[in-house]
Parts: C-alpha cells; structure tokens; sequence
C-alpha cells in the first residue's frame, strides 16, 4: 500500500512492476540497481525504492544506470525520471536521446521523460528529433513538445538547451 491506502498504487500515481525495497540505503539500492548479475525483479525493487528516496544522490544513482545492458531496465530508468520531475536528470536523458546507437524504446521514453519534466530549455533537443527515423523518437518528441507548451505556453518548446 502507498501514503493514501490504495493497494499497488505509488506515491507518484503509478502501479509499479515490483514493490520498492524496504532498504533505504541509497549506496546499496545503487549496488543493486547495477548488479547484472541481480534477478531483474530485485533490480526494479532498487530502482523504485530510489525514485520513492528522491534527492540528488538518488537521481545519479538512477542515471548511472543508463550504463547497463539491459533495455528493460533503461526504459523503466526514464520512465521513473519522468515521473519524479527534477532538472537533475535532464543531461543523462538528454544524452539516451541523441545516442542513435541506443534501443528505440529507450530513447522514446527519455523524450517523453523530457518532457514531463517540463523544463522548457529542452525544446531545442527535442525539436532537433521531429525528423528522426524512427517513428516512435519523432512521435515522442511532438508529444513531450505539445506538453512543454501546454504547461508553460506557446513558446515554451522554442527555448534553447
């Protein structure tokens, strides 16, 4: 159960694939969230209980998990950094989303992630991939532009990086 009682349902509104970890430890929770080797439900369990933690170190503890291999894991790392809103995380989802080299849902997630959390310096990045070949980064890209607008008005999407 969450802070209101609903069973399953997160502080942030969602239905998570793993309840967080009882640890709070953040130094441990990053051990987890990197180890390979970790069953993924015990990764997932890491990463939620970061993003419940919130704070600096644990947004750079949930951004260095953009270094593992496993797009699962990426696209649930950008998921949560949108939810938890914080301009911290802008650089490393900034970098998923250039990274062509990097898994479409990844880098779709991070667009969307961008835009949710609605920091209206990012327009110009997210513009600069109107145009990308891959449906899902271009469709991304206009929603998180549409919402930048929506919540910060109509030339919110022209700022620059």
């Amino acid at each position: 159960m969450d802070d209101d009682g609903v069973p399953g349902v997160s502080k942030f509104g969602s239905v998570d694939p793993a309840p967080p970890s009882s640890n709070s430890d953040v130094s441990s929770l990053k051990r987890t969230l990197l180890d390979s080797e970790e069953r993924m439900f015990q990764r997932m369990r890491a990463l939620f209980s970061l993003r419940n933690i919130g704070g600096e170190e644990a947004i750079d503890a949930l951004c260095s998990g953009f270094s593992c291999h496993s797009t699962l894991l990426k696209h649930e790392l950008a998921y949560v950094l949108g939810q938890m809103q914080d301009r911290q995380a802008l650089p490393a989802l900034v970098n998923i989303l250039n990274d062509a080299q990097e898994h479409v849902m990844v880098r779709h997630e991070a667009a969307e992630a961008m835009g949710a959390i609605g920091s209206t310096e990012i327009g110009s990045i997210l513009r600069k991939h109107l145009d990308d070949p891959n449906q899902e980064i271009s469709e991304s890209c206009e929603v998180a532009l549409d919402l930048l607008q929506f919540s910060h008005g109509p030339d919110a999407a022209n700022s620059k990086w």
